[in-house]
Parts: C-alpha cells; structure tokens; sequence
C-alpha cells in the first residue's frame, strides 16, 4: 500500500503484545480484532485490484485471523480461535507459493484440485472440531500437504547450491510437518496431548519452517536492507531447531513428559537463537562490505593491469 497511513494496522498488532505483557488482555484483544479487521480491508483492496486465486486465498486467511481473534474475545477461550488461526496462516502461506511460483508451468487441473482442498479445509473449519471438523481438516491438510511437496517450486530450489538450497530444503521440511499435523487430526484425537501435538506441528513445525526459508528473501524487504541474512552456519540451528521440535513431538506421542519439557524449552531458545544469528549475519555482512568493495576494486585493477600487459606482449 503506497500511503504510509496503513502502517497503522500491523502497528496495531505489534503493539498488542504489549498490553498482553502487562495483564491488559480486553486491550490487547481488542488491538488484534482492529489489526486483523484491517488486514481484511487491505486484502478485499487487493483482490479487486487483482483478482487472481492467490490474491483470494490471502484475503480468507485474513479474514480467518480475524474470526479467530472474534472468537477467542467472545468466549474468552484461546481454543475457540485457534483453528481458525491455522486458517489464517494456511490460506496466507499457500497464496504467497502461489504467487511466487504464478509464471512456473504449473499444470491448470493441479491449482483446480489445490482450489477443492482449500475448501474442504475451510468446511473442516466451519464444521465442530471434536464432531468431523478434526478429521475433515485432518485429510485436507495432508493432501495439501502431498500437493506442496509434488507441485510447489521448492522441489527445483532443494536441488541448487548455498542459499537456494536452504530455501529449498527448509520449505520442504515446512510441507512434511504439515503432513505430520494432518495425521496427527485423523489419528491421534484420543491422546492426552491430542491439542498439544495440533498446535506444535503446525505453529512450529509449519510455520517456523516457511520463517527460516523465507527469512533469505523477505528480512531484506521489510527491513530495508541490502544484505541477506543468510551464511551457511544457518544449518546448525536450523536443524538442532528441527531436532528438538522432533523431540518434544516424539516424547508427547509417547507421553514421556519430563524430556518433552527439556525438549520444548530448548525448542524455544532455538528460535531466538536462530533469529540471533541472522541478526549477528546482516551486521557482519554489513561491516565487511567496505572491505569487500575494496577487494573487488583491486581485482579489477589487477585485471585491468593483466590486460595492459597481454597487450603490450601482444
């Protein structure tokens, strides 16, 4: 959005965690129903201006982020919005790969059948959780699953070098943990951490995976800056971040709470430490570009040099 006045509204989120923090819950609450309501109106402007599949499938993960914010206000439950949270950021993720790989040669039937799992997901939303809700949501989310592994562009880039790789693998690994919650919903609704596993295969497992492969390429936007956050030693905590999450999603299944703790604590540190590190990489890449720059500027000197002395040879 051109006008700077629309910063407002994801002003309006961030600063909800804020009232969160200090015990103002009703703000808080109230914060995120105006950002998300806002988000809506943003997305409905887009979808008229370009009314392209990935352009509606963003306008209803909106909307379901602010159904969800409705929900958990009105009944005062965090369980009543989370599904729908899940929404928000299925419909978001999907519809940004779409637009990604818009110009790939995507088979047409194939967006047709994503287009028909989207909307038994969202019935598996509309529908009672603990009734079919679980289990219709449960295979959409598989299936879609399948279909992000087979068809999305992160397969082409998982077969490249340095950061594409990274992006590739990370997107890849993102789709298989969303697979892990779609049988989690039809199999496991009879285990005592049934709403633990949901949520932790999805909101880490997914999510965070689409994070740290999408960090490379979107940081830069939002931040301003030139320089990627990415460098090899991105690995390390990417797959300890995988490990532990692997963990404390094996010792739930297997009700083993005390290292399901360790687990997700150390799960958690993770994340900051992941975030550290493309911190800790932008400035380092930013303090050594001078250096850089003067590199580059004396090998092209000594090129230059090279040539002048091949000529005179000549």
């Amino acid at each position: 959005m051109k006008k700077k006045a629309w910063l407002f509204i994801p002003f309006l989120s961030g600063i909800s965690a804020i009232f969160f923090l200090i015990g103002q819950d009703q703000v808080g609450m109230f914060c995120l129903l105006a950002g998300s309501l806002g988000l809506s109106v943003i997305m409905q402007f887009q979808v008229i201006r370009h009314p392209h599949f990935h352009s509606i499938l963003l306008y209803l993960g909106a909307v379901s982020w602010f159904i969800g914010n409705f929900f958990a206000w009105h009944f005062g439950l965090i369980a009543a919005g989370s599904t729908w949270w899940i929404g928000f950021l299925l419909f978001t993720i999907v519809g940004e790969r779409l637009e990604l790989s818009q110009f790939l040669p995507v088979p047409s039937w194939s967006k047709k059948v994503l287009g028909a799992l989207l909307g038994l997901f969202f019935i598996g939303l509309i529908l009672p959780f603990h009734g079919a809700g679980n289990e219709v949501m449960g295979m959409a989310v598989l299936l879609i699953s399948a279909w992000l592994l087979i068809f999305d562009m992160a397969k082409v880039a998982a077969k490249k070098k340095a950061q594409f790789r990274y992006i590739g693998i990370g997107l890849r690994v993102g789709y298989l943990w969303l697979g892990a919650q779609g049988l989690i919903l039809l199999l496991m609704e009879n285990h005592p951490l049934f709403y633990d596993l949901v949520l932790h295969t999805f909101f880490l497992g997914f999510t965070f995976s689409m994070i740290w492969a999408h960090a490379p390429i979107i940081f830069p936007t939002i931040f301003g800056i030139r320089e990627t956050p990415y460098h090899r030693i991105l690995w390390w905590p990417w797959i300890l971040f995988q490990v532990t999450l692997l963990g404390r999603i094996g010792f739930g299944l297997a009700e083993n709470f005390e290292w399901r703790k360790i687990m997700g604590i150390s799960n958690g540190y993770l994340i900051l430490l992941m975030f550290g590190f493309m911190v800790a990489i932008v400035i380092w890449k930013i303090k050594s570009q001078p250096e850089r720059v003067a590199e580059c500027d004396l090998n092209h000197h000594a090129i230059k040099s090279n040539n002048s002395i091949s000529r005179i040879d000549a």
